[in-house]
């Protein structure tokens, strides 16, 4: 039987950034509005771009939120850069440590624009062995403590690559959203917040405010329309571009 996890027990698995949680809501998400493209079998945004070894190259590192936005960033950047992503939704931080060897693979990067949160903070059934008996309670698929962990293992691996890193605000969470709570993510991103500031020289895409006021979000969903998408890609664009320049000046 699926219960909810206790408020002491809630309180136990968070770390210092923590806030009042109810149980969201269990329905079905609905699917995101922007439709996947097929190119030879393989989801478009997961293709490799038409590479020019001119160009420096970018790597976006994300959810479903980054793969709506991968095409019209690489679009907007088509001069600028080769922009790539894993052919993957990266999912929580889990599945980026457990992952990200093989998705920076031996390409040399220029700079890494990535994101981990709305997976980590979606409360999924787990076993709760605390007590006496072993119990089905539901829980954030990563807690606030594991999230700090892994985003310390994953900064740590990207640090090697000599890239410039631009960690991405997670965007907002609407009221209803399916195994979500409304606003949750704001305590992810200030722990995220607090981990690129002590780990240091990263910047960051202030993606969370510019999708909350500028970008079009599809109703109880953490999702975007196909407008919200190309919204998105501005902002994350001219992160983008902010880099590439400074890294450019840098070089000279």
């Amino acid at each position: 039987m699926v219960t909810a996890r206790s408020r002491s027990s809630r309180r136990a698995a968070s770390s210092s950034v923590s806030c009042r949680r109810t149980k969201p809501p269990g329905k079905a998400a609905t699917k995101n509005a922007t439709a996947a493209k097929k190119q030879d079998g393989l989801q478009e945004e997961f293709a490799s771009p038409q590479e020019n070894p001119k160009l420096p190259n970018v790597l976006l590192i994300g959810d479903s939120i980054s793969i709506g936005y991968t095409l019209p960033v690489r679009e907007r950047l088509s001069q600028e850069a080769n922009v790539w992503r894993p052919a993957a939704n990266c999912g929580p931080t889990t599945r980026g440590v457990a992952n990200l060897d093989a998705w920076l693979g031996d390409r040399h990067w220029d700079v890494i624009h990535f994101n981990f949160g709305l997976h980590d903070l979606r409360w999924m059934p787990v076993k709760d062995s605390s007590g006496s008996d072993e119990k089905v309670v539901e829980a954030p698929q990563v807690s606030l403590k594991d999230y700090e962990a892994n985003l310390r293992k994953i900064v740590t691996r990207l640090k090697k690559t000599d890239a410039t890193l631009i960690w991405c605000e997670t965007t907002p969470v609407p009221a209803k959203s399916a195994h979500r709570i409304k606003d949750d993510e704001e305590n992810y991103n200030a722990l995220a917040a607090k981990v690129m500031r002590e780990m240091g020289d990263i910047r960051t895409d202030a993606l969370h405010d510019f999708a909350k006021s500028k970008a079009q979000q599809l109703p109880a969903n953490v999702h975007y329309t196909t407008a919200g998408s190309e919204q998105l890609a501005d902002q994350v664009t001219a992160s983008i571009r902010s880099a590439l320049t400074l890294r450019a000046a840098t070089a000279q």
